[in-house]
């Protein structure tokens, strides 16, 4: 009996285990910090959502804030339970949405305006049939880093054809947060032995769910504004509570 509440979900089936102890502060939670490190993005999300429908901005933005809320939601429960299926649901969702990112960032330059949404949605259904059977392992992290370098051409275009100084900002700190949160999954990767040996664990993985929050929400506003740029809407960047940043728009009668 003991044994079953200590280990809640049954034995680990997970591909990949982080630098965490399991089971250490809850007997329903297996990897404590990595789980509950997942709220900053759903709270950063609801803001974006929330000023998305707020202002009418294209529905594309509000499935976009959505889907980073579903994203975080698969990744608590994959942390809590270190179950496969589990797993499955938290990589599937984080491909979906590098895919929604490429047809927002691409698609106002694409001519076909079918074929676009057509492509990534069957590439999308077809990625996670065949990874519901199959395991990938390091395949899937270098799938998902492909297709997050497909947005760096565009988006940098974006940047610099962006004269406004508080939208420049955005896209600095979302590339900070990119790399020092990479810093933390590598270095809680890497040297989950040697750090397992310190009195004190920095929740390398944990710290990198953190700043994927923040940097999902200033790539989420910065494309909000490069849009609203690009309808004439006159945008500006303010600030909620004098620090979360969001768009503000001026829409012509006629739209």
């Amino acid at each position: 009996m003991a044994d079953d509440i200590s280990n809640f979900w049954g034995p680990v089936t997970s591909t990949k285990e982080w630098c965490e102890l399991n089971y250490v502060r809850s007997s329903y939670i297996a990897e404590f910090f990595n789980t509950i490190s997942n709220v900053p993005c759903i709270i950063l999300s609801l803001i974006g959502l929330v000023n998305a429908l707020r202002q009418r901005f294209e529905k594309r933005f509000s499935i976009l804030h959505m889907s980073n809320i579903i994203l975080a939601i698969g990744s608590m429960i994959y942390h809590a339970t270190l179950r496969q299926m589990q797993q499955q649901g938290d990589e599937t969702p984080m491909v979906w949405e590098m895919l929604l990112y490429i047809y927002i960032i691409y698609s106002p330059d694409w001519h076909y305006k079918s074929t676009m949404p057509t492509f990534l949605f069957l590439y999308g259904a077809a990625f996670a049939i065949l990874h519901s059977q199959i395991r990938f392992g390091i395949g899937f992290m270098l799938h998902y880093a492909l297709l997050c370098l497909l947005c760096i051409p565009r988006t940098y275009k974006y940047y610099i054809h962006t004269e406004d100084r508080s939208a420049k900002q955005l896209a600095k700190l979302y590339v900070a947060t990119l790399l020092v949160g990479a810093v933390c999954w590598l270095c809680d990767r890497l040297f989950c032995k040697d750090i397992s040996r310190w009195y004190f664990n920095p929740q390398g993985h944990a710290l990198w769910h953190v700043l994927m929050g923040f940097n999902a929400y200033f790539a989420n506003i910065f494309l909000m504004y490069c849009r609203a740029q690009q309808r004439e809407w006159n945008p500006k960047i303010k600030h909620c509570l004098g620090f979360f940043p969001y768009v503000k728009i001026h829409k012509p009668k006629a739209q």
